[in-house]
This record gives structure tokens, C-alpha cells and sequence, in this order.
């Protein structure tokens, strides 16, 4: 058996990114020269590090069992960290060998906690109990299979139902949901020219939006090329000016700019007709991670530089900035009426904000991990809702949602059934609904009003993206195995 130091720092890499851990992942990729490596990332299937660690344990845990005698023993479990000192391997191997343990060796107590596989007491407050008739059933989720690696993104066209999808396989896919019956599929090959022909990137497809008509896919990839489809799944244009991956892409509303965000530190505003950079932004020190519309030609970036900057096309300085956060902005979005400014950092923060003002309006601490999301509910005035109040919602690492009054700057509901980190919530259409999508591989769908769950689905991966289509009758999910699934919410 061998292996190379490149194909380790691939598979730490992965794990990086399949934990969440983008920005990290993206350091550890340039230091190591991942790029530079010949390793066909689509071959290589999720949980890959996870799953040999797995195995190594296990054949720890076999030499262990395994008695002088060739008889196997039962033993209890082995940790990681156990797994790998000499020492502690030793001693167990004399406790089973012996049938005591060493001096010096400190045991578990016996019944010091449930055994792993056993469920908890349903009073443990960390195992609730499904409510009866909230759980989403099997006949209603349709799986769509075809990725070869996790799905960081997924976003329905405006229009109609077809589920757009971004891999780290480094396609896209258009998922035609029109028909009721199986769903048929369009795969956008994110290629690059390479000594005259294309080849595929190999590079994440990390970013994916719809302009308004609903008749072109604009997607981002780590590659540093931005691009756009059509439904059929022609590739239209490609836009290259940033110099390395992509985080963000967005449409403005009319459909003639995208704006993009990249590791390079800048923001791009394109012309979507040509496919021609119009303007180039060049005012964070550190990646740019987030970019969202203010009008049809302002907008504000965020960076891991801890800044927020307001834009303006053909202004040559930020029109605004604002400072406060002490950590990298995951994420940034403007209200529905262009008014406040809302963004969530590693710094446990979630702080709104105004033009007329330079310091933060609400600066809102209750999350107690870092807050990875934020999205703006679709009502109050402006909108189509305009008789319901304006929230706000984030997801955080701390496992929990959170929904926020942001005129009186106080947490309506605390949303707690998730059990592992929240990388992703969407609203319904009408607003009465936020769905939500956790590493628990759980999408969880609550009522915005009362704070209760009403749906609950589990897949079969980790969940990075949850998404309504128009008619707030289907959510759409992308997943850490390569899977998407559609959640049909109709009677």
C-alpha cells in the first residue's frame, strides 16, 4: 500500500468543504496546490476521509479484540484519539488479554452514558419526539440522482418548476419538473480549454442564480469563470476577468448586469448581453464572500476582511461602508425595499443597517456559534404580502434558526429541532413558512407566525441549500451525497 502527500491533502480538502469549512478548504487548496494535482475530483465519492478513518479504526479495533488464541473478543469501542496512541492501544490489548486493566488506566463508569445506537429517554430534551403527521411521507419526496459529488447549491426558475442545481462535480444540472411524472434533466459541463480542446474543470460549481424572465441560468465556479445558460442547457456566455473561484453570483432584477464576488478580493458587475466586464471592484483586502442588489445598479459586497461596502456603477470609491463586525461577513441581503442592510458573521453577530446612518441600527446577539445565513422574509410594504410584519431570519453552526422583529430589534421564535449546523432557510412566497436545511440531513419546515414545526423530511446527506418554488407548493434541497430532492407540500 502507498500514497502521496497530494492525494492526503485532497482528501482533507474535501473533508474541509463538506464540512462547511469553504474559506478554510479555499487556504488549504492554495497552500497545498490542490489545483496543481492530477486527481480526478468526480471519482472521488463524499465522506471519502471519514469513511477510511472509519476503516482504520475498525482494524485497530480488530487487533485489539483478537486474543492471543486467534478467539475474538467483545471489547467496548474505541475513540479516534485512543486509536491513535501507542500507548492506549497497548494497555487495552493487555486488558483484554488479561481480563484487568493496567495501573494508571482511569475506566469508564459503568451506565455513565447510553450506549451509541440505543435511542435516549424521549424526556432527553435533545432527542424530541416526532410529532405525529409532521413528518413528510416518502411518496411526496421525489429524489433526483445523478450528481457524482456533494450539491452546494439549488435555486427554481421564477417562472417555472425546474430545480437548478451546482456540484462539486463541476456541472450544474436543470431539473425539469413540469411534468408530474419522472423528472427529466439537462447537465451543464463546466469545461475549460486546455491545448485546444475542452475538458471538464474539475471545479466546484459553487453559486447559481435565475434572472427574473426565468429563460437564462447565470452559475459560478471555482474555476474563475462565470457563465450563463440557457433552459435547454446551451452555454450562451462565458465571463472571465476574476482571477480564481467564484462565492457569489447574482441577477439584477431587470436582467441586463450579474454581479459576482470572488477570492481575488473583487466584485465584477457584467453585462449579461455581452458577457463583458463593466466594472471591476476593487476595495476589500481579503476574498470577497457575498454581493446582494440594493437597485438596478448599486449593491453591497462582504468580505472575510470583517468590511461591508455599498457600490455604485461608475463611482470609482464605495458610496458607503460599514465597520463593526470583528470577524469574516458570511453574508449579506437587503430588505425587500432596498431600506436596511442585514449581515451575519463568524463573530456570532447579526447587525442591520442603514444609509443614513454609519453605525449598525440593531446589532443582534444570540447565536453561539457563528451565523453562516441570513434571509429576509417577502413581506410588508412592497411586497406581495404588504399586511404582514417584516422578519428576519438566520441560520447558525449553533444548530438553531432564529426569527427577528427587526423594527423593534428582538427574536420572535428560537427554532430548535435541528441537530447539527444550519446552512441554509428559505421563506415561503406568502411568508408563512420558512424552511430550513441542517448537516442533520433534516429539512425542517415551520410556521413563521407560531414558531412550530408543521413538516419535517430527513434525506440521505447533509444539507447545504433548501429552496420554494414560485408557487410555494414545492421545496427543493441539495445535499452532501450527491443527492437532490423535491418535497411536494400539495394535499
Amino acid at each position: 500500500m502507498s500514497f502521496s502527500s497530494d492525494e492526503v491533502n485532497f482528501l482533507v480538502y474535501r473533508y474541509l468543504q463538506e464540512s462547511g469549512f469553504v474559506h478554510s478548504a479555499f487556504v488549504f487548496g492554495a497552500e497545498s496546490l490542490i489545483a496543481q494535482s492530477n486527481i480526478n475530483g468526480a471519482l472521488v465519492p463524499p465522506c471519502a476521509l471519514i469513511s477510511i478513518i472509519q476503516k482504520g479504526l475498525m482494524y485497530v479495533e480488530a487487533e485489539i479484540s483478537t486474543g492471543e488464541d486467534g478467539q475474538e473478543r467483545l471489547i467496548d469501542t474505541l475513540s479516534l484519539i485512543d486509536a491513535v496512541m501507542p500507548d492506549v492501544v497497548t494497555s487495552r490489548k493487555q486488558v483484554e488479554n488479561n481480563g484487568k486493566p493496567p495501573a494508571g488506566i482511569k475506566q469508564e463508569q459503568p451506565n455513565s452514558a447510553p450506549e451509541e445506537g440505543v435511542p435516549l429517554n424521549q424526556d432527553n430534551p435533545a432527542e424530541p419526539m416526532v410529532i405525529e403527521g409532521i413528518e413528510i411521507p416518502v411518496e411526496k419526496a421525489t429524489v433526483l440522482k445523478g450528481h457524482d459529488s456533494e450539491v452546494f447549491i439549488c435555486a427554481w426558475n421564477p417562472m417555472k418548476d425546474l430545480l437548478a442545481s451546482g456540484s462539486g462535480d463541476s456541472t450544474a444540472r436543470i431539473w425539469n419538473m413540469t411534468q408530474g411524472g419522472e423528472a427529466t434533466v439537462e447537465v451543464l459541463k463546466h469545461c475549460i480549454q486546455m491545448e485546444g480542446r475542452e475538458v471538464p474543470s474539475n471545479k466546484d460549481v459553487t453559486s447559481l442564480d435565475w434572472n427574473c424572465d426565468g429563460n437564462l441560468l447565470a452559475t459560478g465556479s471555482y474555476d474563475g469563470y462565470a457563465r450563463i445558460w440557457s433552459t435547454t442547457g446551451k452555454l450562451e456566455k462565458t465571463l472571465g476577468q476574476h482571477k480564481g473561484p467564484i462565492f457569489a453570483l447574482k441577477w439584477n432584477k431587470t436582467g441586463n448586469y450579474i454581479l459576482s464576488a470572488g477570492v481575488d478580493r473583487t466584485t465584477i458587475i457584467w453585462d449579461s448581453s455581452t458577457g463583458s466586464c463593466k466594472q471591476q471592484f476593487a476595495f476589500h483586502s481579503a476574498p470577497a464572500l457575498d454581493v446582494d442588489w440594493k437597485s438596478e445598479e448599486s449593491f453591497a459586497s462582504c468580505s472575510t476582511d470583517k468590511q461591508i461596502h455599498v457600490c455604485q456603477l461608475g463611482q470609482d470609491r464605495p458610496v458607503k461602508s460599514f465597520q463593526g463586525h470583528t470577524n469574516e461577513v458570511n453574508a449579506i441581503k437587503w430588505d425587500p425595499q432596498g431600506k436596511f442592510l442585514a449581515s451575519c458573521s463568524d463573530d456570532m453577530t447579526l447587525k442591520v443597517w442603514s444609509m443614513d446612518r454609519d453605525t449598525c441600527v440593531h446589532d443582534l446577539s444570540a447565536h453561539q456559534k457563528e451565523i453562516y445565513t441570513i434571509k429576509w422574509s417577502p413581506t410588508g410594504p412592497g411586497t406581495n404580502n404588504p399586511n404582514m410584519s417584516l422578519v428576519l431570519a438566520s441560520a447558525s453552526f449553533d444548530s438553531t434558526v432564529r426569527l427577528w422583529d427587526v423594527e423593534r430589534g428582538t427574536c420572535i421564535h428560537t427554532l430548535t429541532r435541528h441537530k447539527e449546523p444550519v446552512y441554509s432557510v428559505a421563506f415561503s412566497p406568502d411568508g408563512k413558512f420558512l424552511a430550513s436545511g441542517s448537516f442533520d440531513k433534516c429539512v425542517h419546515i415551520w410556521s413563521t407566525q407560531s414558531g412550530q414545526l408543521v413538516h419535517s423530511y430527513k434525506g440521505t446527506g447533509g444539507i447545504f441549500e433548501v429552496c420554494w418554488n414560485s408557487k410555494g407548493d414545492k421545496v427543493g434541497a441539495s445535499a452532501s451525497d450527491g443527492t437532490v430532492f423535491v418535497l411536494d407540500l400539495r394535499k
